[in-house]
Parts: structure tokens; sequence; C-alpha cells
């Protein structure tokens, strides 16, 4: 596949993959501030935005690239925090960003500083609790991510977000990204790549291993072309998926590794890292919000990936009204066998660290599910019980009842095999 590169002086053209792309990344960082700055104590919160490929600001219709989503994003949700915590009787919260854009055509970092500095002084006017600092480079990114490592060490980030949009083939190697996740405690990083460049990759590097999961398609692992006609098949998508959750799952504890729907081809894949549960599920939330932007096909309960696309197996995800309900019905009977095979008991903050990489389940209907589940009752550190799926806090122990609809599986092969017995 020839590499396609922007030409932002010429005017780039916004094509749709990036149009959907752009979409979740912007609610995405407004939810992610409005969560991170909720603690009445708070008084101040720190983070640096890196665009890996930040490009050159504007797109030639005018619609703003990331680098400027970043900044209209910031700016919205620090006033939408704030107001609510005057609402709340709450003092107002200081938000520091290091903002560091790097491309490697100075064009493009030269068009996108006269494009960011009318909008930093806008925010210095009329947002004084922001405060902004920017750095620019101008380097592939492989070259430019000491220097950018560095930067962030002498702030002492901690909470960190990577937007790698590249374009064409790919200019991040694996073990970048499980620097990145290594080295920041609450990392996070929204990586995009065409699927041919990461099968080009296996082909090269694991030949025999992607010749076993394209065998059932029909594809010689050697032969990527034939692949065009095939990728807007369902079975297509399910393989895909796994293949690129197998490349990239031991890079991150939570890795979300959806497709760009694209019904005209699933070429297109945006996944997500991060190291808390929490910012899975907040992502997980959006893509519901967003429906039919991403897409999954497998299970849509728990153990997302547990099929075989051999088979014709898993179902189409789009993260809508109808994937919803078809996930509830699923996590009634997934969550109640999650908590026998830890016992007959688990800590809400438990269950969410061990789900939230297996699951492309709204939150609100892994609560419902719970609360809903005859067989399922939530413990209040107190002793109370819930009786509402939105009051479920991660202190809470989710538990089996003593009266339930069907025998946890150990007790079961026990009685079984002792009614056999002589």
């Amino acid at each position: 596949m020839v590499e396609k590169r922007y030409e932002w002086v010429d005017g780039a053209v916004l094509e749709e993959h990036s149009r959907r792309k752009h979409k979740i990344l912007r609610e995405y960082l407004f939810d992610y501030l409005t969560v991170r700055c909720k603690l009445p104590q708070q008084e101040r919160f720190r983070l640096a935005i890196v665009d890996g490929f930040a490009g050159g600001g504007r797109y030639q219709c005018g619609t703003a690239g990331s680098p400027l989503i970043f900044f209209e994003e910031l700016k919205r949700a620090v006033e939408a925090v704030n107001t609510q915590r005057v609402v709340q009787g709450l003092g107002a919260i200081e938000v520091e960003c290091l903002l560091v854009f790097n491309d490697a055509s100075r064009d493009a970092v030269e068009l996108l500083k006269r494009h960011v500095a009318p909008m930093q002084a806008d925010i210095a006017l009329t947002c004084p609790k922001l405060h902004l600092k920017v750095e620019y480079l101008n380097d592939f990114f492989e070259v430019a991510y000491p220097k950018i490592k560095g930067l962030l060490g002498q702030g002492r980030y901690r909470s960190v977000i990577f937007n790698l949009d590249q374009c064409g083939h790919s200019h991040v190697e694996r073990g970048t990204i499980l620097d990145i996740m290594h080295s920041w405690p609450a990392a996070e990083i929204f990586y995009t790549f065409v699927i041919t460049s990461l099968l080009a990759f296996l082909q090269k590097d694991e030949p025999e291993r992607l010749r076993a999961q394209l065998d059932h398609l029909g594809i010689p692992a050697n032969d990527m072309q034939a692949l065009d006609g095939l990728m807007s098949r369902k079975d297509w998508l399910g393989t895909a998926e796994k293949i690129v959750f197998d490349a990239f799952r031991l890079c991150a504890p939570y890795v979300s590794p959806f497709s760009i729907n694209n019904p005209g081809g699933w070429r297109y894949w945006l996944i997500h890292f991060a190291n808390a549960y929490r910012a899975r599920q907040v992502y997980n939330n959006i893509l519901h919000d967003n429906a039919s932007l991403q897409a999954h096909v497998g299970r849509p309960g728990l153990n997302m990936l547990s099929y075989d696309p051999r088979h014709g197996e898993g179902m189409l995800y789009l993260f809508d009204d109808s994937g919803r309900a078809s996930a509830k019905t699923q996590l009634l009977d997934d969550i109640p066998r999650l908590v026998t095979e830890a016992g007959n008991a688990i800590s809400v903050m438990e269950f969410y660290e061990g789900i939230y990489n297996v699951t492309p389940a709204h939150a609100d209907d892994v609560h419902a599910a719970i609360i809903e589940n005859p067989d399922l009752q939530v413990i209040t550190p107190a002793g109370g019980e819930r009786r509402k799926a939105n009051t479920i806090a991660v202190s809470d122990i989710i538990k089996l009842k003593n009266q339930r609809s069907f025998f946890p599986m150990f007790l079961n092969a026990g009685k079984n095999i002792k009614s056999e017995s002589p």
C-alpha cells in the first residue's frame, strides 16, 4: 500500500474516517477532564497531551484538526467543570496542560503555529483557570519520542494522553507503545493505523502465525491485495479484530481493538490503550454515545473475543440500541458466572478491573444487569443492599444470593460425581 501524506499547505482533505475519529477524540477529552476533576478537595489538575502527527491544524474545508480540537475541548471542559463546582459550592479548579505538537513536515508545523496562536491568546484572556504551555517539534515520531519523554519527565507529569494518528504505514513501534504505557502511571494512547500495515509487519515478523489466522478466509498470507474485496465482510472484521487484539494486548492492561466503522471496508483501526479500568469505562460509554462510529464483531457481553470467526460466529456490534439490548441480555448470564468463578462474592473494584478489557458494554448496561439479576445482590460497606443501578460504588460487593436459580459450577460438578459413585 502506498503511503498517503497530507499536503497541509495546499489544503488537506478531511476524509470520513478522520471525521469519525475526531468526534470520538473530542468527546472523550471533555469527559476525561470532567471525570478527573471531580474531587471536592481538588484545587489543581495537571496533564500533558502529545500529538505525534499533529499536521497543520485545519483541513481544506475549515474543520479543526486534532491540535485545535484539544484547545477547544480543554477550554469547554474547564469552563463546564468550574461552573458545576460553583453550583456545588466548591472552589474553582486550576488546570495546567502541556501540549506537545510534533510533525515531520516543517510546513505543517509552521502552519499549525499560525492556527494555534490566536486560540492560545483567546484562552489566556477568557479562561484564566486554564494554563497552557505549547512545545513544537519537527521530526519523525520515533526520532522525536526521546525528546518528548524528556519534556514530560522535566514537568513530572503523571497523566499523559498521546494521540498517534499516523497516515498510511506504521511510524510507531510496538515497543514505543509499551514504553509509553510503562513510563507514566496514568498514560493513555489513541493509536490509528491502516490494518494492511499491521498485516505487512506480521507477514515479515510472524508469517506462520499470520497464515494460520487468515487461512479460513482463503487468503494466502503473502497476498495482502486479495483482502481488498473482503474488507467489508463481517467475518473479515472479526478475524482482523482478533489479530489486532493479539498483536497489542500485552502493551497495556486495557486495549480497545475496535475498527473505525466503514461499511465500504474496515481498513482503519482506532485503538485506545489505558492503564486504568476507568479510562476504558469512559471510552466504552463515549462509543455508545456515538453509535456506529466504531465496530466490533463478537460477543456483546463479557469475553467479547471468545468466539471462532472461522465458523461465522459473532454478531456485528455497532454500539447502538440494538447492540446494547443484546449486551444486556448476555450480561445477565455472564456476570453471575463470573461471580461464581470468583467463589460467591467479588468487590466491584475487582469486578471492573477484570471485565473492562473483555467487554464493549456501556457502564449503565453492566450496572442494570447486576441489579436486575435474580441471582445477585450488591452489598454496601455498611451491610445494606443497593436497589438502584446508578448507586453502585467501587467499594461495594457483588454477591450471589443464598437462594438462586442455578448451582455454582464446582458444587454442581461435585454433586454429579457423588451421585455417580457406587
